[in-house]
């Protein structure tokens, strides 16, 4: 009786594991689009005013500028922050291992410049809003490895669907 029954249930059981493996194939799909190719972000805080809005944008980023050293100046990318490494943060690429940047150390107190060499393999990244942001300003230049991609389109909220400029708004 028991032989039988397992022989009716082998239909059952083939289909069971091929839809089984299809969702993992499609699993492993999404696993290396996100890791990989591109992925969705959200943004949130008031460092990247006014491209992105206060409350948060969901912007899309594609990995494979970062992978095959196509950053530019002015691109808007995910960093891995190197002072919390379990967050990523969004700003914007000022410079690149080998430029000359200047930046004002304290808008406050008369508005002191320094300048800066950023060294080969690092980055110089900043936030639009220069009034209130936490990065290279603070933190000094940032490793290239942890940039996690190049930020090119927003898309939510819907009045703001588009691309992101390497200019600021």
């Amino acid at each position: 009786m028991g032989l039988k029954n397992l022989k009716q249930l082998t239909p059952f059981i083939k289909e069971a594991f091929q839809q089984t493996l299809l969702v993992a194939k499609f699993l492993c799909g999404i696993h290396v689009t996100n890791s990989y190719i591109c992925t969705f972000a959200l943004t949130q805080g008031p460092s990247m005013l006014p491209t992105f809005n206060l409350t948060g944008d969901l912007v899309l980023a594609e990995r494979l500028s970062t992978r095959f050293e196509k950053m530019q100046r002015g691109d808007v990318v995910l960093v891995r922050s190197p002072e919390n490494p379990r967050k990523i943060v969004i700003k914007r690429l000022m410079g690149m291992g080998g430029d000359t940047v200047s930046y004002v150390v304290d808008h406050a107190n008369n508005g002191i410049e320094h300048t800066i060499v950023v060294p080969d393999g690092h980055v110089w990244i900043e936030g639009d809003n220069k009034f209130n942001t936490n990065d290279s300003r603070n933190f000094g230049p940032v490793p290239y490895g942890l940039v996690q991609g190049r930020v090119f389109w927003i898309v939510w909220p819907p009045e703001d669907f588009g691309s992101v400029g390497r200019e600021v708004q």
